[in-house]
Parts: C-alpha cells; structure tokens; sequence
C-alpha cells in the first residue's frame, strides 16, 4: 500500500513539475518572439493599461509566473505613475494572479482526483488545504492594504523614516505583542489601530473578522471530514487533526497578548508532522518592518519521493564549533552554543516543491526556508528546512539573458556563468546545497529565544540577520576541505547575488536582502575580488583567500555582536547607512558602483540579451 501511495506521489510532484515547466516556455516564446503564443500576456498588459512591447511582457511574465513584483514595479516607476496608482496597478496584478494560480491549482486538485491518487485522507487534505487557500488569499489583499499601505506609511511619515524613532514609538505605547514569559515579541499577530491621536493593537480575528472566520469555518470542515478518515500510510491523522484545532484556536482568539503562545502551539503541533504533505501557515514576517506583523502564508509542499540526502548539518556544526571556540575557550558549556547545536540536530529538510499556494505567496515564492521562526518552539522541536532546489534551477534556466548582465560584469563572466548553469547540473545542486540550504540553517546559529528582541531595538535586525545566515553557509564551505572543487562556482554565485540584490534598492519588502548584499559587496571589494574604475567592474577571481580572510574576521566580529545581543545598528552602519528611505553604502567605491549599477537598472534592466541564446549552450 505505501509503495502505491509514494508511486501516486512521485506522479503529482511529476504533475507539478511538467505544468510549472510548461509554463515557464513562455519566456522562451518571448525570447524567440512568438508572440502569438503570449496572449495571456498581453491581456494582463492591457487590463493594466500597458503598451505591449518586450520590456512590458517581461516585467509582466515575472509577475505571472515567478511571482515577482520588482520588474513590474520599476516599470511602473518609469512611467512616472503616482505612488497611489502604482498601488492600484499592482492590486490588479494581484488579483490577475491570483486568478490564474488558483484555476492552475485547481487542476491539481483535479488531476488527483480524477486519477484516484494518493488515498482518501490525504486527497481529503490536499482539496482541503486548496479551499482555505482561498479564504487566505481574499484575506491577503486587505491585509495589505492595513497593515502596509495605510499603517506603515503613516508610521514612516510621521517619524519621518526613522525606523528607530518608530520602534521606541511602539514599545513605550505597548503596541507590541507579549510573547513568552510576556516579553515583548519578536513578531505580531495583530493590528494597528490608528484613531486619530489613539493607537492600541487588534488581534487579526477582530480586524479582519469576516476574512478570519471565512477561513475557521473552512479549517472547521475539513477537520470533520479527517476525523472519519484513517492514515493508513503514515499514522498521522491526530497530528494534523491537532494541528488544525491549533490553527482555529490561535486566528479565533481576540487578545493580543495572548496569540504569541497560541501560534507557538500551533507550532509545536505542526513540528509533529513529519510525512512529505507539509502545510504551510503564517509564519515569517518580512512585509512588516516595524510590527513584525505576519504574513498570510498558506501552501501545500511536497517533499520530492527521490530527493538526494544532504550532509550540511554536520558541516554547519563542525564550522560553529570551530568559530565559537575561537571566541569562548569554555564554548560546549555556553548556553548559546548548546541550544544552536540543539536546534541543528533537530532539524528536519524537506527537498520539496510547493504543490499549493495562497496569499501572501502570490507576492513571491521562497527558494528555501526555515521556520518556525519562534526559539522556544525550536529548542523544544527543531526547525523545517524547505529547499526548492529543482524549481530553482528550472526557473534559472527558463529566465531570458539579459544585456545589463553582459555590460556590468562582461562577457567572459557570463558565459562562464551560462555554461556552468546549462552543463553542470550536479554540481548546481552542490553550489545550491553549500550557499542555499547553507543559508537556512546559517539563521539557527548565535541566536537563541530573546536574540531578535534584544537586538531589534531600532528596527534592524533582520537587515543583518539575512547576512548571517548567507556568511554562516559560507563560513561552514570555508572549513569544510572536501568542496574546495567548487571555490569558483561559489564565489560566481555570490558576485551574482550580492551585484543582482542592488535591484531591490527601493523594494521594501525585501529590504533585508538588498542590506544584505550592501555588506557582501563591501567584502568584495575590499579584498579587490571587486573594483569600479567609474565605468566598468572589474573582477578578479584570484582574490579568493584575501576575501575568505575578511569574511571571516567580519563573521567573527558578527557572532560577538550576536552573543552579546547588540542593537544590530551597530554593526549594520559599519557597512551601510540609511539615507532618506534607503540604505547606502559608507565606501565610496562601493557606493559609486551600488549608484551606477541601479541607474542602469533603471534603464535598461528589463532589456533582452539579443546577442546570446540558449541553443549555444545546450544541455
């Protein structure tokens, strides 16, 4: 009976698979200008009231199909629309989207169905979770327009985009969620409630009753219909029976002060299941710079039946071992130390791929994940690693060369670069292991369950925090003498991310990314791996020690801020400092650079690469 049901599986991820790829042709019909087959896309540019050319239909493709909103909104931006019409054009976006993964979905749904797949209860689960993510993603559009359009905008103009000013604003008026032992919280489950000059926090079930309880009454059904049905395959229906009771006790309660804990239970019952139908909920809070607020997640990933095994763990424990014994001669008996290596040995991966996804994950899905993101849950459970190594690389692939790559990093490094992608799938997979899923489990160490809270004070802590957990993969690759093969690729890798993250100079939900790369790039140059004459990049790949040096004395430097639990502004603005809305580079060169690559950006950063293809590096 398993070996049908793990059969069935390998038939829906294949499912998945095969219509993600379909999709993604559609960048080569754009590349090849078959423009007849772009219609879906070019109705979307006329309901946003587009003229339909190449820049638009790409900006429009990364919209629909990666779920990116970065191209679409530069290219708003371009055409000096308001801030006010850019937020309308991007709510039809939204909703353009929504709409067309919703019905994609559904024919997931349905091809389960109609082939008998799977077994009863877990189709049950797979049609359930489809229909509460609906309820999630109706909830998704005014959750937004609160908590980020009227909310933060407000906090920004009145504290003039001084994030510590707003931060001090909050916790003096005690409008931050109470967490465990009712400190204050790393994250919120509630709502801002701006009446004039009185402001006080709302639980998500009373500022968005109608949407909240749309989706109880959803999880209500399909928790009935569980009961009757058994887990023949993995013996789990009490583990997603409690976990669902969990989920409609935390969205049903109304006192703020108490939802931490609810959704630390909801947490805790989810850490129990353990089979490769793994539910998505709220749980990251990266929209939200001031309250933290969560996000509305909720998706279904499926673990990969014939997924390879990864031994980053154990390289990621003997690398901390390593750094913290350089800081701390008494390091097995720091508490820090044993609660990190606590959490690592707890941790579950799931090589998987989101079969189902709703809400806020129509703003952009993730590469790779690890939550839960409350400590006192982890220390007692573990974490989630999530790793979507195979539809990563498919979009990696499917995405069309663009010209401002040619220009800013020359044509030697690209087409390195492109053959390395198109012939060298294992050891993609092995750069993807070190700096993806090295990344992950890079955010489990220094800290421990008041970490984020202490060193929140101003508001910066997730903009070095994305740095740690990059640099701590790196760091474990670094001391790890058997992939030293692949010191090329991985630096490639980084040039890329750290040059590529600059795009988001402006995009505020990704503000901790584009921070991240402002402190990459000052490494970079300053081991001159990097250097801007004024015009053009140079690289020079034979820097590779000189910057491993700098990385780590700066690693160093990081984990003691870490474990002293500093405010993160102080080691953010060794680096990078807020200017108006946004952060720039302290080095010179490094700020010339970060200003000419965005100007071109700007420019010509939707721009088509016409004098490369793909046939020239056939796989």
């Amino acid at each position: 009976m398993k070996q049908k049901f793990m059969q069935d599986l390998q038939s829906v991820y294949d499912f998945c698979t095969q219509q993600k790829n379909e999709l993604n042709l559609l960048f080569s019909n754009l590349e090849n200008k078959n423009y007849e087959k772009l219609k879906i896309i070019d109705d979307f540019a006329n309901i946003l009231e587009l003229e339909i050319n190449d820049i638009s239909r790409l900006a429009i493709l990364n919209r629909l199909i990666n779920l990116r909103e970065d191209s679409l909104i530069l290219l708003l931006s371009n055409l000096g629309l308001s801030e006010e019409k850019i937020d309308e054009k991007k709510e039809i976006a939204f909703d353009f989207v929504a709409k067309f993964w919703h019905e994609k979905q559904k024919e997931r749904v349905r091809f389960i169905e109609e082939n008998h797949l799977l077994n009863h209860f877990y189709r049950t689960i797979f049609a359930g979770v489809y229909e509460i993510g609906l309820k999630f993603t109706a909830w998704q559009k005014v959750w937004h327009k609160k908590i980020i359009i009227e909310n933060n905008r407000f906090l920004s103009k009145k504290f003039d985009n001084d994030d510590a000013k707003t931060m001090e604003f909050l916790s003096e008026k005690n409008l931050l969620d109470l967490g465990h032992d009712e400190k204050i919280a790393e994250r919120c489950y509630s709502v801002l409630e701006i009446k004039g000059e009185k402001y006080k926090s709302i639980a998500y079930s009373q500022a968005f009753k109608n949407e909240v309880f749309a989706i109880v009454d959803k999880l209500e059904e399909l928790e009935d219909k569980l009961i009757n049905i058994e887990d023949e395959i993995f013996g789990q229906k009490w583990e997603y029976i409690l976990y669902f009771q969990e989920l409609i006790k935390a969205l049903s309660n109304s006192e703020p002060n108490k939802l931490v804990s609810l959704w630390a239970n909801v947490d805790r019952a989810w850490m129990k299941i353990t089979t490769p139908f793994q539910i998505g909920h709220p749980l990251e809070y990266y929209e939200d710079h001031y309250r933290k607020a969560v996000a509305l997640e909720w998706d279904l990933r499926l673990a990969n039946p014939n997924a390879l095994s990864t031994n980053r763990a154990q390289i990621i424990t003997n690398s901390f071992g390593q750094i913290f014994k350089q800081l701390d001669n008494e390091f097995e008996n720091n508490v820090i130390y044993n609660f990190c290596v606590s959490s690592i040995k707890k941790v579950q991966i799931y090589i998987s791929q989101p079969a189902l996804f709703f809400g806020s994950q129509f703003n952009g899905l993730f590469s790779a994940q690890v939550v839960p993101n409350d400590e006192v849950v982890s220390f007692e459970y573990g974490k989630k690693i999530f790793a979507y190594s195979q539809n990563i690389l498919a979009t990696q692939r499917a995405k069309p060369f663009m010209r401002i790559s040619k220009i800013v990093f020359g044509d030697e490094f690209v087409k390195s670069e492109r053959k390395f992608l198109f012939s060298n799938e294992q050891d993609w997979y092995r750069v993807y292991d070190i700096s993806t899923i090295g990344h992950e489990f890079g955010h489990i160490l220094w800290c421990d369950e008041n970490t984020e809270t202490a060193m929140n004070k101003s508001g910066n802590f997730k903009n070095i925090e994305e740095f740690k957990a990059t640099t701590g993969g790196l760091i474990a690759h670094f001391c790890d003498l058997e992939n030293q093969d692949l010191n090329k690729f991985v630096l490639v890798d980084l040039i890329k991310r750290s040059v590529g993250l600059i795009s988001w100079m402006e995009t505020d939900d990704v503000r901790p990314y584009y921070c991240e790369g402002l402190i990459h790039l000052d490494i970079l140059f300053g081991s001159k791996v990097l250097y801007f004459d004024g015009q053009q990049l140079k690289i020079d790949m034979n820097q590779y020690d000189a910057m491993k040096k700098i990385y780590m004395d700066i690693y160093m430097d990081l984990a003691q801020t870490y474990l002293a639990k500093k405010d993160a502004s102080e080691f953010l603005n060794k680096f990078c400092i807020k200017d108006g809305k946004v952060f720039m580079p302290i080095n010179s060169n490094v700020k010339a650079f970060v200003e000419y690559y965005y100007n071109l950006y700007k420019s010509i950063g939707q721009e088509l690469d016409t004098e490369d293809c793909k046939s020239n590096y056939a796989i």
